[in-house]
């Protein structure tokens, strides 16, 4: 009876402290925090490192704006020994130099401005996006573990209370058919502990993949992202986002591209204007003439100016197309803010009643389903139960605790949403153990 009373009594303590085990502890590997691991996604994540080389090209492509076109040199000979002449001999050079007038550099440079910025905004959404994910992951990850530890203690209880079941059989105070009704129990653990070890590795796999570690990595997870974190009102959050969205920036900085980009179209509709000048030697022969063989030699100058004559294209097309894509990207911008709205709204509620189904769990049904438990043990010790009815209460349990899981899994993950929709910064999310 001592034994059985002592069993019972390691039942409730290892349910209760399978609520705040850490499934970390126990492993040998390198543990790191959220923080940590979007520290490393920030510096390794491939996608990431892709989306800072465009910022490179706009940059080289603002570079390259600010560089007046080159002039060109052309250098001909005409007769000699390349003709039927060879007492005729031209030799040309001339130099001609592209106008740019109407603002057309300056155009060309605001363009170019302007998508280093879009690029640079969309740089920051990708960073924003990409710690929402790795934090995503890793509570996932976390919430796996923290299952994987709940079962692992009941397989390890089950397994004593097998051997107490069956010294009860051996004397005759518990049936057979209990023994047996515990094996299906324990058999039925122990194969959902298989499918969470996969689960819980698989949810590992995928936040290395996405932080950019090697697959091979050893690691284990602590802290429980969003606990200790009280989110803002509505009105705040609203206003957070839209004062720090960088994707809304984006979106400004894409209408005032387009903007540019029109106004650009216009200066190149207009002529355009070549300066040139040069230079010639022209050498004559002639051999029939009263006063015999005569050379003459000539040095000239010449200098203009040439102008295309818009008679047909007038940079219609380009005037069009710039126009239409002013209005996609104000539509783009309208419907950013329209998003952005949702996804505020949707997270902040989302987070209220994961806390208030947090709250249920942790003030009544967990603490009523452990002292249900350890009530129901006595009697089945006392004989007033059957195992059936221990190992039904147990099952109880045991949803309660999974159902709390997957709420405090849901409250961190609509955390974690509401700072990526407020755009808030990476080192003021809060994580706690």
């Amino acid at each position: 009876m001592t034994t059985t009373v002592l069993s019972a009594r390691a039942i409730v303590l290892a349910l209760s402290l399978s609520l705040f085990t850490n499934p970390a502890a126990a492993q040998p590997e390198r543990t790191l925090t959220a923080d940590e691991l979007v520290s490393e996604a920030l510096r390794l994540n491939q996608e990431l490192q892709a989306a800072r080389l465009e910022v490179t090209r706009a940059r080289a492509r603002l570079d390259q704006s600010a560089l007046i076109p080159n002039p060109v040199l052309e250098l001909e000979q005409t007769g000699g020994s390349l003709g039927t002449s060879p007492g005729e001999l031209e030799r040309r050079a001339q130099l001609s130099i592209p106008i740019e007038y109407g603002g057309k550099w300056g155009r060309r440079a605001d363009v170019a401005r302007d998508e280093l910025r879009v690029a640079e905004a969309v740089l920051a959404d990708r960073e924003r996006r990409l710690i929402a994910e790795v934090r995503t992951l890793y509570t996932e990850a976390l919430g796996a573990a923290r299952e994987l530890a709940f079962t692992s203690e009941l397989t390890a209880i089950d397994a004593e209370l097998s051997r107490i079941l069956a010294t009860r059989v051996q004397e005759g105070d518990a049936p057979p058919l209990e023994a047996r009704l515990l094996e299906v129990e324990v058999d039925r653990v122990r194969s959902r502990r298989a499918m969470l070890e996969g689960r819980s590795r698989a949810a590992e796999l995928r936040l290395a993949a996405t932080v950019g570690l090697p697959p091979d990595v050893g690691f284990s997870l602590s802290g429980d992202y969003g606990e200790g974190g009280a989110p803002p009102a509505i009105d705040e959050a609203l206003r957070l986002a839209f004062e720090r969205r960088p994707d809304l920036r984006a979106a400004d900085f894409a209408i005032a591209a387009a903007e540019s980009g029109r106004r650009l179209a216009i200066a190149r509709a207009l002529p355009d204007v070549t300066l040139f000048g040069g230079y010639s030697r022209v050498k004559s022969s002639f051999d029939d003439t009263p006063v015999g063989p005569l050379d003459d030699e000539d040095e000239l100058f010449n200098a203009g100016i040439g102008m295309s004559l818009p008679l047909f294209d007038r940079g219609q097309a380009a005037k069009a197309e710039a126009g239409a894509v002013i209005e996609q990207a104000r539509h783009l911008r309208k419907l950013a803010e329209r998003q952005v709205h949702a996804e505020v709204e949707s997270a902040l509620g989302r987070y209220q009643s994961a806390q208030a189904a947090v709250d249920v769990f942790r003030s009544g049904v967990v603490a009523r389903s452990m002292e249900n438990l350890r009530t129901m043990r006595a009697a089945y010790e006392a004989g007033a139960f059957t195992i059936t009815e221990f190992l039904a209460e147990r099952r109880r349990l045991v949803d309660a605790e999974r159902e709390l899981n997957d709420a405090l899994s849901e409250r961190a993950i609509a955390l974690i949403d509401l700072h990526a929709a407020i755009a808030e910064p990476h080192n003021n999310t809060k994580e706690s153990d």
